[in-house]
């Protein structure tokens, strides 16, 4: 019960005061001018008269708290929809209630379970409601307090009280009586309305609890009963009063109702599952289609599960990931996503699979929908029964069947297999609690073992998409950024499929053991552990702290391992006009470890104090034997910022010359021109003189050298040399090439060619490409090199 104090006087009494002090001042005036006739009252009077003001302002005072009413009360936006929420909460609890107290009901565990995730969300609603109602009672009251307190203001009363000084504001009283009047109604009526949706919101609150008491119980039950005689043996004879079919329209009604009200209250799980697919469809197509652009999608034939337009594979992941956004929905609703799932997977593998094992996946199919459309039909119990014994002894010889013709390259899949051999398992277990009447445990298995291979095959699917999804963003990057297409992408997806797979199987694992209803059991048992404190001398923890730090760790660390090459860039080293977005990749790297590191210590609950004593330990190992590390990883802090050196650049470190590769926290590394990989330690770069053939722009001067024969004619030759340096393209024209010819003796001289290429990294085959056509055109005009 919720017990409500109310001041004993209402403030509009409080107004209706003053006025009756106004009517009856004038009695009062004239008696007390009968009893003060010919006495001498000046000892008496106040020496700080009221001016006309005075009273102005405080009648002012008046108008301002009778006019904050309305205001007030327009501010109480929320009553209305609260009005809305308290009628239809008060119809979901009706129908649960009757749901939950129907004798003749048999369980269904998935609807138990949505029941309670309703009833939780119900709860919650209504506690909020409360929580607004209590705040607009707690404004309503101050403001009834605000109102009785003008009974203590002596002008007031004096105003209220004397003819002579209530003459002066004749109209000012007038427009007070209209606008009580307005006062007294919307107080009375607010008032009334928010004590009303309070008793009905607490009433509600008591009905949730009972129903959520017993809900509770009926799940224990399931687990009880279930594994007790519920029905008779198979080769019993029927029981007819307990064997009645449940029309197909009432159960149907039924069903949508308690659906109806579970999509309401639970709406933002699958909106933001919708979302989710949206942005997956659009990014998908939007690569498909920038690689079309650029009539590039010949490059894409190796992908065999997306296309450009990937609408089926979008609703096939929309359907896939929907029981883990709605791990508690209806019956009806988990039935109706199993079944489209199916349809579409139908239509995804009419193109992809071989004829024999199409025909297998149609047969599933039927197997997975026809204890759907059982209950759908409301059969008696005995006819599904029996036919539930037809399919799960069927479901037992498919599985078998279906292992004898996998080959090795589908066993690979190791998630199906082993959810294959839990389905046939579970078929059987089905079948013999079948035989011996025990149904609830019948259908939860069989229901299980259909749904968890149906999960397996779909994840499976979902996995791939994702790896060949991120794949196709590599890919259609390095295309955009005209880099060349093929790469050696193995070692990328091998890393891809390792977290999609555990991601799959977590989602997997989480689906099956709620159709089994012990994952709120286990997730309980988890947590208990996890959540428990541990001391270890001064130092408290738990292990949910450590695993989230751990985990927060692992995937910064992740992050910055691939989001390069989410933007395509693998490392390739004939990358030459990427340098400033390696560069800015590199930082993200580093700000995504470094802040990886703080949120985990902050997400964890680590004392900080703690870990600062174990900062400063270590900073006893780094003065003792550290140092080094130190010095490489800050070193290569201060290459990533300062920019002496960037990723593509042309170095020369003491005898060592290459492009530099990556630059990591520790060490950076070099590329040959030999292919060998030369790892440097950060320290040793910048404590050594650093020659960058590459830091202001990719110019390099080539020079080549050349002897022939007397007499030639000094212009020709210089001519001669001119245009063939001019033709190739990797020359830089903006600077005149320099060509000196130098007398060695009597019959030959020496030239000396020099000119600036535009990319270094051609620089070789530039002087290759220009000596051999000097040669040929010398030769040709008979000019002879020695």
């Amino acid at each position: 019960m919720i017990i409500r104090k109310f001041f004993p006087l209402n403030p509009a009494s409080s107004i209706l005061f003053l006025f009756v002090l106004l009517f009856t001042g004038n009695a009062f005036a004239q008696k007390n001018n009968q009893a003060g006739k010919g006495q001498d009252v000046s000892i008496l009077s106040d020496s700080a008269t009221l001016t006309k003001g005075d009273y102005l302002a405080h009648l002012e005072k008046v108008f301002e708290t009778v006019n904050k009413v309305p205001v007030t009360v327009a501010s109480f936006k929320k009553l209305k929809p609260i009005a809305a929420h308290l009628t239809q909460d008060e119809a979901a609890l009706a129908l649960l209630k009757s749901r939950l107290t129907q004798s003749d009901r048999a369980m269904n565990l998935q609807n138990l379970q949505m029941d309670q995730t309703l009833l939780e969300e119900l709860r919650s609603n209504n506690k909020d409601c409360l929580a607004d109602l209590d705040e607009y009672e707690k404004e309503l009251r101050a403001l009834k307090t605000e109102i009785l307190n003008l009974r203590k203001d002596t002008v007031l009363i004096k105003l209220f009280t004397s003819p002579a000084v209530r003459s002066m504001f004749k109209e000012q009283f007038a427009e007070l009586g209209k606008k009580r009047v307005v006062m007294d109604s919307l107080l009375k009526g607010t008032t009334l309305a928010i004590n009303n949706f309070q008793a009905r919101t607490s009433a509600n609150l008591i009905n949730i609890k009972e129903l959520m008491y017993l809900t509770d119980n009926q799940l224990d039950a399931v687990s009880i009963k279930a594994f007790g005689k519920e029905r008779r043996y198979l080769w019993e004879s029927v029981n007819k009063p307990a064997n009645k079919s449940v029309g197909f329209r009432r159960f149907i009604k039924g069903e949508q109702e308690i659906s109806g009200y579970y999509f309401v209250y639970t709406r933002s799980s699958r909106l933001l599952l919708l979302f989710t697919c949206a942005i997956f469809f659009f990014w998908v197509f939007f690569n498909f289609r920038s690689v079309k652009q650029r009539d590039r999608l010949e490059s894409l034939d190796g992908f065999s599960l997306i296309n450009p337009q990937p609408y089926l594979i979008t609703f096939i992941t929309l359907f896939t990931l929907a029981p883990i956004f709605d791990l508690r929905a209806p019956a009806l609703y988990i039935e109706a996503v199993q079944v489209i799932l199916a349809i579409l997977l139908t239509v995804f593998f009419r193109k992809k699979l071989g004829k024999r094992l199409f025909y297998y996946w149609c047969v599933f199919v039927v197997l997975l929908l026809a204890p759907v459309f059982l209950r759908l039909l409301g059969m008696p119990p005995r006819y599904q029964r029996w036919l539930l014994l037809f399919l799960t002894v069927s479901s037992v010889a498919y599985g078998v069947m279906v292992w004898k013709m996998l080959d090795e390259k589908a066993k690979r899949y190791k998630m199906i297999v082993t959810t294959g051999f839990i389905y046939t398992v579970f078929a059987i277990i089905a079948t013999f609690c079948n035989l011996f009447g025990r149904f609830t445990l019948t259908q939860i298995f069989y229901s299980t073992g259909v749904s968890s291979l149906l999960n397996a095959i779909s994840l499976t699917i979902l996995a791939k998409v994702l790896v060949e999804a991120f794949l196709l963003q590599m890919k259609s990057s390095r295309i955009r950024k005209g880099f060349p297409e093929y790469f050696d992408w193995q070692p990328v997806i091998a890393g891809l499929k390792r977290l999609t797979g555990i991601g799959t199987t977590i989602i997997w694992f989480v689906i099956f053991t709620t159709n089994l209803n012990i994952f709120n059991g286990l997730y309980e048992s988890v947590m208990e552990i996890l959540t428990e404190k541990r001391i270890i001398g001064s130092f408290t923890f738990t292990f949910g702290g450590v695993v989230l730090f751990l985990g927060i760790i692992w995937i910064a660390n992740f992050l910055q391992k691939y989001i390069a090459y989410f933007f395509g860039d693998t490392g390739d080293d004939s990358f030459d006009d990427n340098k400033g977005e390696r560069s800015k990749l590199l930082v993200t790297r580093l700000v995504l470890l470094i802040g990886g590191f703080l949120i985990a210590v902050a997400a964890s609950g680590l004392p900080i104090d703690k870990i600062t004593v174990i900062l400063g330990a270590l900073g006893v190992g780094i003065g003792l034997g550290l140092q080094n590390i130190v010095s490489n990883f800050v070193s290569g802090i201060i290459l990533i910022f300062d920019k002496t050196i960037r990723i593509g650049d042309i170095v020369e470190l003491s005898d060592k010359k290459g492009r530099v590769k990556e630059i990591g926290v520790r060490a950076s590394t070099l590329l040959s021109d030999e292919g060998a990989e030369i790892i440097i330690p950060n320290g040793a770069i910048l404590s050594n003189n650093i020659i960058n053939w590459t830091l202001s722009n990719n110019q390099m001067r080539v020079n080549i050298s050349l002897s022939i024969a007397k007499p030639f004619n000094t212009t020709e030759v210089i001519n001669l040399i001119r245009e063939v340096i001019a033709e190739n393209n990797n020359v830089f024209i903006s600077k005149e090439p320099v060509i000196m010819i130098s007398p060695v003796s009597k019959l030959s001289s020496k030239i000396n060619i020099y000119f600036w290429c535009k990319d270094i990294s051609k620089a070789d085959l530039t002087r290759s490409m220009i000596n051999a056509q000097i040669f040929e055109v010398f030769e040709h005009k008979g000019i002879e090199i020695l």
